[in-house]
């Protein structure tokens, strides 16, 4: 519980820095009437994405819904941990893509879903696997949706206000002096550049707090542990192609879907697998102390 606290205030300290960052470049371009624009534009579409995140994720995986006769296993092991956390039951679907990865969306517990592919459900035991529906039921009791959506708005603010900056220069009269060309040529880059960072950051925060939440609530670390591993291994050796819509809903997914190297790796919304792993191995050290 003081984990997950954490994690929120750090999440909340992220987005105000975020919010922050749209007023510094809101006066840097002296744009009022841009920066409407732009907070329009940018709630609009990721309002859209918010309540219809369920809908592309799912359709993006190529998901069908299970039923309980189809999947018993499933449907058992998710309602054991839905009703421990005193929460609704999720719609459940299988993706038939043979790579091990698992996600959950919906807006709140009452929309929530929760889809797995073939290919984990092949390669977990019954226990990872319980421990990864734990993780991913997490997501849904934490509102990550809701947070990853907002920090997604208010990036798309910054990177649209920047663009819109460059091409028109908004709120400035001939007469005022503006930023000049250095300064919208730095503020197009190192604007979106930052937006970019801080999104990270709140994605990678939210692994992080999932994973925690995840292993409480099935009192198992070391078994969402040994999964990651073999999610890993087998995202490396099956990595899904980085287009359409996967690009959109790869954060969603208990491990990075497409194989980053190099610097992609900076910019990836997962935290490397090795600290999630010591981690949890380090909370099942906790969990022997009691």
């Amino acid at each position: 519980m003081q984990h997950r606290h954490y994690n929120g205030l750090k999440t909340a300290a992220l987005l105000g820095l975020l919010t922050s960052l749209i007023l510094i470049v809101g006066y840097w371009f002296g744009g009022s009437t841009g920066l409407v624009i732009a907070v329009l534009v940018a709630l609009g579409m990721n309002a859209v994405s918010y309540f219809w995140s369920d809908k592309i994720a799912l359709r993006a995986m190529s998901a069908r819904p299970v039923t309980e006769a189809q999947a018993p296993q499933l449907y058992a092991t998710v309602r054991e941990l839905a009703t421990a956390a005193h929460q609704p039951m999720p719609r459940l679907y299988v993706s038939p893509t043979a790579q091990p990865n698992a996600f959950a969306t919906g807006r709140n517990p009452q929309h929530a879903a929760v889809c797995v592919t073939e290919g984990i459900l092949g390669m977990l035991t019954p226990r990872e696997l319980r421990a990864v529906l734990g993780h991913e039921l997490s997501h849904v009791y934490n509102r990550d949706i809701l947070i990853s959506s907002v920090a997604g708005a208010l990036a798309g603010i910054i990177t649209f206000l920047a663009q819109l900056a460059w091409f028109i220069p908004i709120g400035r009269s001939d007469d005022d002096e503006g930023p000049g060309i250095l300064g919208y040529l730095f503020m197009l880059i190192l604007g979106p550049l930052a937006a970019t960072v801080i999104q990270l950051a709140i994605s990678r925060s939210r692994e992080y707090q999932a994973d925690a939440s995840g292993a409480e609530l099935t009192g198992d670390p070391l078994a969402l542990a040994s999964a990651l591993r073999k999610i890993h291994r087998g995202t490396q050796a099956l990595p899904l192609p980085p287009e359409g819509q996967l690009t959109s809903t790869a954060h969603l997914m208990i491990d990075n879907p497409f194989r980053a190297r190099g610097l992609a790796n900076l910019f990836s919304t997962h935290p490397p697998m090795e600290q999630r792993v010591a981690r949890l191995e380090e909370m099942a050290h906790g969990f022997a102390r009691r």
